[in-house]
């Protein structure tokens, strides 16, 4: 009876050490060693049963609008996302925690306008992004700067404005050029005159102008509140003068209010 008990406790032993099974491939989806493509397929979110040991997960060409927080389960082992030709226009600050391991994410011909650095500070082993063929007018050095393994960066056609507003991000592409992939097609769009004109072919005064007339806001704040409070207490001046003025010379119609002082007569 003794002995037989001890196979049964080794076993149950295993059987609590095995690991976890990994949920099963999404029925949109084909799954082979790791590899999960769900391209075309018309998804309108991620799907959330993923297998854990996935390592590259193919999103494309289908209606997914936009990443909310935590839109992937988490998979530690996700080197390659791909989310091109959706229909992008918002990614959540924490729509990809729990992807660590990423290091290369496509998310090219969506309608992507505005990217926050907080978006991809989960990323910490990025080397390549693609934000190519987006609605992006600007963008935030910061957002880049979060990513401080990237080694290729992909921004044409967006439709950039070159205004003074492009300078920070100007000075940054400056000192990666060899991290911007495809650079000479990174045009202006507006304003009209520079439409089609490389982002990358300005150089130091081409900005001139903007460093020595840009202001900040709270600059801005100053000059708005000082210049109508000094305007009024210029009013107020000149009419507290003009009313002392008039009250004197009223004064000095009465004779006996205003004497003047006998004038002096030589020796």
């Amino acid at each position: 009876m003794g002995c037989g008990r001890v196979p049964s406790a080794v076993l149950v032993c295993l059987l609590l050490l095995r690991p976890l099974p990994s949920p099963a491939c999404p029925p949109a989806c084909r799954c082979a060693l790791g590899e999960v493509n769900c391209s075309g397929h018309g998804l309108r979110e991620v799907p959330q049963s993923l297998p854990t040991n996935t390592s590259s997960l193919w999103l494309g060409y289908n209606f997914i609008v936009m990443l909310g927080p935590h839109s992937f389960p988490p998979l530690p082992e996700l080197l390659l996302l791909s989310l091109p030709h959706n229909r992008l226009k918002m990614i959540h600050s924490l729509a990809l925690v729990g992807l660590r391991a990423l290091q290369e994410l496509d998310l090219s011909n969506n309608h992507l306008t505005v990217l926050t650095p907080e978006t991809f500070l989960p990323l910490s082993s990025l080397t390549m992004l693609n934000l190519g063929d987006n609605r992006l007018e600007e963008l935030e050095p910061e957002v880049l700067g979060a990513l401080p393994q990237l080694q290729v960066l992909l921004l044409q056609n967006n439709p950039w404005v070159c205004s003074c507003s492009i300078l920070p991000l100007w000075l940054w592409l400056s000192h990666n050029r060899e991290k911007v992939q495809e650079k000479h097609s990174v045009f202006c769009r507006f304003p009209e005159h520079l439409d089609k004109y490389p982002i990358m072919a300005f150089g130091n005064d081409s900005f001139r102008h903007c460093q020595e007339t840009s202001l900040s806001i709270q600059q801005y704040l100053i000059f708005l509140t000082i210049g109508p409070f000094s305007f009024m207490v210029s009013i107020f001046f000149c009419v507290f003068l003009g009313s002392i003025t008039v009250a004197y010379h009223n004064l000095c119609r009465e004779p006996h209010l205003c004497k003047r002082s006998p004038t002096r007569r030589g020796h």
